[in-house]
């Protein structure tokens, strides 16, 4: 008998079928993707086994270790949250209760389940602690969620979704909003968590990659429902639904677009520094500061990406924005051949149309009141530029007629669209994408890829790519910049850094994205 049965499961919404006729069934000790892109409704599946969707009009059979509970009452559904099913959610800082303290947040799951005395408790937080990879953290569960950082936080949920011992761990999407080495590492100790327990593991995810390296099986869902399934070895050799054929064909491929003899220099950097400043005292004064980058020579050819990454913090989105300068910084930053940083605040004015950026977040970056025409004419206007946006639109694959409609009216894909028509249509030189594809689909990103390589052949615009999604980089970028703690460590040509890398970090990246 299987651990979980899911039958001809229903989820509607009012009028929304957002589930229709799901089947799904997970043994004990297994691990199995439930893998789709945003809005299939995977996520809601899952909240289902825990009776946690509210609004929604239910139908089928949910099974858990022979019980249903689709129908259950409170008082067995509390038993089973938690206890014999536990969920490891999205994204840690809202799952976490900001105003308790992490020991506290860990004790209330043991002791709601499993009563205990408060020294007994105490030894199991710290069993959990060690057993996740925070060891070094048993001294400090009297800390807040906020003073944790990303990956700590996300291994403080796995450690109250363990507790108990549970039979079944829902993970949902557990790295989204980590950074790849981070990532990496929850992935490998949630592995390691089951194999060891022997529990079931539901991981819900988009990335294919993750799929093909950690799970058992896996199920391809679509518009709400689940099109295909099977052992992960023998969907990836021979898939055959079309959409999963779309999905393991969707990852960005090739290289960056071929160029030929030496191009010019279009923008760079020599000794490049950023700082900030630490406030404290009584009046608030300046005692210190951060170097957020350091002694940075950077070079960007005509035509070419330049690709930069590293992790969050490692200071290179900072470095982008100083080369636009948007931030202060010392240094030259070199345009045209002249240096940015001598220039006066109205002298950089008429060198923006030809310095351009486009941002991580395509739905905050754009003004909600403005209609699509009204965002793209907004820049032709300050340059006293004249305008030909259905052009642009078709450009970056949208329809003339969408012109006249708002951000919300569009998926994230199409949003990132306009996000780059506003760019380009100023013809600029330079072109700053700061993780352009992070917030997409996989297949989206791949659209976006491709796009990006295609207005970059056909009007030579100059590129730096920050990322910390390897995959997504090795397809465009003709030299990648590694950064460190505010430095580049490395810095080679793409096949270079992939074939050869030097610095540990690297080969740390690259393994963490499952490229080696």
């Amino acid at each position: 008998m299987s651990l979980l049965e899911i039958k001809s499961l229903n989820l509607l919404f009012g009028n929304n079928h957002v589930v229709k006729n799901a089947a799904l069934e997970i043994n004990k000790g297994e691990l199995v993707a439930l893998v789709g892109e945003s809005g299939s409704g995977k996520s809601v599946t899952a909240l289902s086994v825990l009776q946690l969707v509210q609004g929604a009009n239910q139908s089928g059979s949910i099974e858990f270790d022979g019980q249903e509970v689709l129908a259950a009452k409170p008082e067995i559904m509390r038993k089973i949250r938690g206890g014999k099913i536990g969920m490891i959610f999205q994204e840690p800082m809202t799952s976490l209760n900001p105003l308790h303290k992490i020991g506290r947040q860990i004790e209330e799951v043991i002791q709601t389940h499993n009563p205990m005395p408060k020294a007994k408790c105490r030894e199991r937080i710290e069993q959990l602690m060690e057993q996740v990879g925070l060891k070094k953290l048993v001294s400090r569960l009297n800390a807040y969620p906020h003073e944790l950082s990303g990956g700590q936080r996300q291994r403080v949920m796995i450690a109250m979704a363990i507790a108990n011992n549970p039979e079944l761990l829902i993970a949902d999407e557990p790295t989204t909003a980590l950074d790849v080495i981070v990532a990496a590492d929850i992935l490998r100790l949630l592995k390691k968590i089951q194999k060891e327990t022997g529990m079931a593991v539901l991981l819900i995810t988009h990335d294919l990659t993750v799929v093909k390296n950690l799970c058992d099986r896996v199920y391809i869902m679509k518009d709400g429902e689940l099109v295909e399934n099977g052992q992960v070895a023998e969907v990836f050799a021979n898939p055959q639904h079309k959409y999963t054929k779309h999905l393991i064909n969707s990852a960005p491929k090739g290289r960056a677009i071929e160029t030929i003899g030496h191009r010019p220099q279009v923008i760079g950097c020599k000794d490049l520094y950023v700082s900030f400043p630490i406030k404290g005292g009584f009046f608030g004064g300046k005692i210190g500061e951060v170097q957020a980058v350091k002694n940075v020579t950077l070079t960007v050819p005509q035509g070419k990406t330049i690709g930069i990454v590293g992790e969050s913090g490692s200071g290179k989105t900072t470095l982008g924005l100083a080369l636009l300068r948007l931030i202060n910084s010392s240094g030259e930053i070199i345009f045209n051949s002249k240096d940015l940083n001598k220039y006066s605040a109205s002298e950089m004015r008429t060198q923006r149309k030809n310095l351009q950026v486009v941002f991580q977040d395509p739905y905050s970056s754009l003004n909600p009141r403005m209609t699509v025409e009204q965002i793209i004419r907004e820049g032709l206007d300050a340059h006293g530029l004249k305008d030909n946006i259905s052009q642009t639109l078709r450009e970056v694959g949208l329809q003339p007629e969408m012109a006249s409609r708002y951000p919300h009216e569009f998926s994230g894909g199409q949003r990132q669209r306009i996000g780059i028509a506003r760019a380009v249509a100023l013809d600029p030189k330079f072109i700053l994408l700061d993780e352009p594809t992070s917030a997409l689909d996989l297949s989206v990103q791949s659209q976006i890829v491709d796009l990006l390589k295609k207005l970059q052949q056909e009007r030579a615009i100059s590129y730096i790519f920050i990322s910390h999604d390897l995959r997504v980089m090795r397809a465009v970028a003709h030299e990648i910049a590694v950064m460190k703690d505010g430095e580049i460590i490395e810095y080679a040509s793409t096949e270079t850094i992939f074939e050869r890398p030097k610095s540990d970090y690297t080969k740390a990246l690259i393994k963490a994205s499952f490229l080696s």
